[in-house]
């Protein structure tokens, strides 16, 4: 008859691929599947078209950046834009306040390649085109108005009547409230979906970037500059999770706007947040560290 410590140790592997499978499937509130990608990952692959499923996680943005720098360690030491072309975990350093028309967190940035991520932003951008047209629309005949485009109009025009940073936390705290945290595998039996505002407050809920995307919509409705807004995908590495925020310039800096919070948070205070994509009314771009001054991106 085995002994019990030989069994333990023969039981050792299935025990640990279950605990890995639950663990799989059982996480907080938040985005684990804010989809990002990075060099190889974001550029289509044979056979690809818009319409494949798109299920690149941020864990494998990281693991295809720790590959790209084990095989070109030397490489990107003798580079001085190396920075620019490797994801890094570093937090990027800022020299100083963000400025409009630059990006969060003192990243530099470089455009993404024509790839699935881009096409995917550029489909989410026709779908805003079209919610903004039903609203103008709204306006002009409010009787005629669906009750979803009539409760995001509140929204905005709410936010239109505040100023400064009050107007972020109106934005912040009205697109909260309104949007229950519902993961798109639950919802949508996906992956991952990104809906513009008037398709999340039809159903009510929304993950990470839904909710991003409402306040990003609403706040340009409210008159705010394109280049004072970017959404931004990334890495929160205190939960270990995938997440995306909304970033707006106001007051001489970055703010973020975040789903989990209810109160505003300066870019340059949110050392755990790993900003990796910049998605805005310029594109898409992706960031990484810069050690000197901030860099133009959205222009």
């Amino acid at each position: 008859m085995p002994r019990p410590t030989l069994r333990l140790r023969l039981l050792a592997p299935a025990i640990a691929l279950i605990a890995s499978m639950l663990a799989s499937t059982i996480s907080p509130s938040s985005c684990q599947q804010a989809i990002v990608n990075r060099h190889d990952l974001l550029r289509p692959q044979a056979g690809e078209s818009a319409d494949s499923p798109f299920t690149f996680t941020i864990n494998e943005v990281l693991a295809a950046r720790d590959r790209e720098r084990s095989r070109h360690v030397d490489a990107v030491s003798r580079t001085p834009s190396a920075s620019a072309q490797v994801v890094t975990e570093e937090r990027p350093v800022a020299s100083g306040l963000g400025e409009a028309g630059r990006e969060p967190f003192g990243a530099l940035s470089s455009r993404v390649p024509d790839g699935l991520l881009s096409r995917r932003w550029s489909a989410l951008e026709a779908g805003i085109d079209d919610d903004r047209a039903v609203l103008q629309h709204c306006r002009a005949d409010a009787s005629r108005c669906p009750a979803n485009a009539a409760q995001f109009l509140r929204l905005v025009n709410a936010v239109k009547s505040k100023f400064g940073r009050e107007r972020l936390e109106e934005v912040n705290h009205g697109v909260n409230l309104a949007i229950r945290y519902v993961r798109d595998i639950v919802q949508y039996g996906e992956m991952d979906r990104w809906t513009s505002p008037l398709a999340t407050f039809a159903t009510t809920k929304g993950d990470c970037e839904d909710y991003a995307i409402a306040k990003y919509v609403a706040l340009l409705e409210a008159g705010a500059s394109p280049d004072e807004l970017a959404i931004i995908l990334g890495r929160d590495r205190d939960a270990g999770l995938d997440h995306a925020v909304l970033a707006a310039f106001i007051e001489g800096q970055w703010y973020l706007l975040d789903n989990r919070r209810a109160e505003l948070i300066s870019a340059s205070a949110a050392v755990n947040f790993l900003p990796l994509i910049s998605l805005n009314a310029d594109g898409v771009h992706a960031l990484s560290a810069s050690s000197g001054t901030l860099t133009p991106a959205v222009r």
